[in-house]
C-alpha cells in the first residue's frame, strides 16, 4: 500500500502519547486540523526536518489546530530524540508493540512523513521526505484556518533545503 494521498479520509486511531496519555485522531479533530510527523529517531531527514516542524508548531499556536509526532520507536529513545531536538509538541508512539498499526493504516513507505488532515477528517497535504515547499503549504493551510497571513518560518540567510528524500 502506497502513502494515502491528499483527498482521502484519514483512518482514525488511539495511541498512547509519550506522557502516558492517550490521544485520538476523532478527538484532535474535534478542535481543529491536525499535522501529523511521522518518524524514526535513527532517521537523519527526521532529524532535519523536526526542528523545522518544531517552528510550525510554534509559528501557529493558538490556531486551535494540533501537531503530534508520531514515533515508530519506544519511549526511552523518543523521549530521547525529542530532547535533543528540541521538540515541544506531543509526541505518540506507535512501535513495535503496536504492530506499527498506525503507520501501516497510513501507507507509511518512508520517514519523516508529514500529513495535513482538515477538520473533516479529509487528508491535504501527504508529503514524504522532507519537502520545503510542502511544510510551507501546511503552513499556508494553518494560517488560513486561523484567518491570518502565514508566519515566516525560515529565518534570513538560513539555508534550508528544498527536499530531502526519506
Amino acid at each position: 500500500m502506497a502513502t494515502l494521498e491528499a483527498g482521502t479520509l484519514a483512518p482514525d486511531f488511539t495511541l498512547p502519547k509519550l506522557d502516558g496519555h492517550k490521544v485520538s485522531l476523532t478527538q484532535l479533530l474535534k478542535h481543529g486540523p491536525v499535522v501529523l510527523a511521522f518518524f524514526k529517531v535513527s532517521c537523519p531527514v527526521c532529524q532535519y526536518a523536526f526542528p523545522f516542524y518544531e517552528r510550525l508548531f510554534h509559528a501557529n499556536q493558538g490556531a486551535n489546530a494540533t501537531v503530534l509526532g508520531i514515533s515508530e520507536d519506544g519511549l526511552r529513545h523518543t523521549a530521547d530524540f525529542r530532547r535533543e531536538y528540541g521538540v515541544t509538541f506531543p509526541i505518540a508512539i506507535d512501535d513495535e508493540a503496536n504492530h506499527y498499526a498506525v503507520s501501516t493504516a497510513y501507507g507509511l513507505t518512508n520517514v519523516p512523513t508529514l500529513f495535513y488532515i482538515a477538520p473533516s477528517g479529509e487528508i491535504e497535504v501527504s508529503s514524504v521526505g522532507w519537502s520545503k515547499l510542502e511544510v510551507e503549504e501546511v503552513n499556508a493551510k494553518l494560517a488560513a484556518f486561523r484567518e491570518h497571513k502565514p508566519p515566516i518560518l525560515w529565518r534570513k540567510g538560513e539555508d534550508v533545503r528544498d527536499f530531502r528524500a526519506g
